[in-house]
C-alpha cells in the first residue's frame, strides 16, 4: 500500500515540478522586462546583464511619458480598443444570433460562405481595404481603424454557437405572448449570452489592443498612433535604449495583461461553452 502512494506522490511532484519550470521559463522575460524599465541609463547593456536594478528609478517612465508623449498613444489605443469593442458586440452578437434563430432564405448557405473565409489570412485583405477606405476619405483617422473591426466572423460565429443552445421554444412563447423581436433579443436573449458576450468583448479588446499591422497602415500621423505602433517607431531611434524600450514594452502589456487576469475566468467559461453549443 504504502509504496503505490509513494508513487503517486512522486509522480504528483514530478508533474507540480514540470509545471513550475515551465512558468518561471514563461514569466522571466516578462519579469526581467519590468526590472530593466526600473534599472538606469547603460545599467542594462554591462555584461552579464543584471537581474535586478542596483537602485531602482522612474526616469525610463518619466522620459517616456514626458518627452515622447507615450500618454498620448495609451489614450488613442484606450479609445480605439473601446469602442472596437462596443462595435463588435453591436454587430457580432446580432448578427450571430439572427444566424442561429432567425429564420430567412440562404441562412445556412450565407453562414456556410461567412465561415469558409476564416481559412483566409487577414493579411490577404488588407491592400484591398486600405483601397476601399482611402475614396471615403477614412485614412489617417480612426474611423479605418475601426470600421473593419465592427464585424468579424470570428466573433459571428462564436455567438452563433453559444445561441443554438437557447430553447426555441422560450422564443415562441415569448412571441405568442404578444413580444416583438426587439423585445425578445433584448429581454431575453442578451442576458442568456451574457459569458459568450464577455468573451468576445475580451477578445475584441485584446485584439485591438495588440493590433500593429493595420493601425500602422492606415495611420500615417504620429499623433494617432497606438500603443503598439508608437513603440516600433521610438525603437527606430532609440534601440539602445535598452531602459526606455522596456519601459514602452510595460506600459503596452501591462493595462492588457490586468485585464485578461481579471477577466480570465469569464472569457475562458464562455470560450469553452460555446465550442460545444449546438
Amino acid at each position: 500500500m504504502a509504496r503505490p502512494r509513494l508513487k503517486r506522490l512522486a509522480a504528483g511532484a514530478a508533474v507540480n515540478g514540470m509545471l513550475v519550470l515551465a512558468a518561471i521559463i514563461a514569466l522571466f522575460p516578462l519579469l526581467w522586462m519590468v526590472s530593466v524599465s526600473f534599472m538606469h541609463s547603460g545599467e542594462a547593456d554591462t555584461f552579464p546583464p543584471p537581474l535586478l536594478p542596483q537602485a531602482p528609478s522612474i526616469a525610463a517612465y518619466q522620459d517616456l511619458f514626458a518627452h515622447h508623449a507615450m500618454g498620448r498613444n495609451l489614450v488613442n489605443s484606450l479609445i480605439l480598443a473601446s469602442s472596437a469593442t462596443v462595435l463588435s458586440l453591436t454587430f457580432n452578437v446580432s448578427a450571430g444570433y439572427a444566424f442561429a434563430k432567425l429564420r430567412f432564405g440562404g441562412r445556412e448557405r450565407m453562414f456556410q460562405l461567412l465561415t469558409g473565409t476564416l481559412v483566409i489570412p487577414g493579411q490577404v485583405a488588407m491592400i484591398p481595404l486600405f483601397l476601399m477606405l482611402k475614396p471615403l476619405g477614412l485614412v489617417n483617422n480612426f474611423g479605418g481603424v475601426l470600421l473593419p473591426t465592427a464585424a468579424g466572423v470570428f466573433g459571428i460565429f462564436l455567438v452563433r454557437q453559444y445561441a443554438l443552445s437557447i430553447p426555441d421554444e422560450l422564443l415562441e412563447a415569448a412571441r405568442v405572448d404578444g413580444a416583438s423581436e426587439f423585445r425578445i433579443f433584448r429581454s431575453i436573449v442578451l442576458p442568456v449570452l451574457q459569458p459568450i458576450m464577455v468573451t468576445l468583448a475580451t477578445f475584441t479588446f485584446l485584439a485591438t489592443w495588440n493590433d500593429f499591422m493595420w493601425p500602422l497602415i492606415v495611420l500615417s500621423d504620429d499623433h494617432l498612433y497606438t500603443l503598439p505602433v508608437a513603440l516600433a517607431s521610438l525603437s527606430r531611434e532609440h534601440a539602445q535604449d535598452s531602459q526606455l524600450m522596456m519601459a514602452g514594452a510595460v506600459v503596452t502589456v501591462t493595462p492588457v495583461l490586468l485585464l485578461f487576469v481579471v477577466l480570465q475566468r469569464y472569457y475562458i467559461r464562455g470560450l469553452l461553452a460555446g465550442s460545444v453549443k449546438g
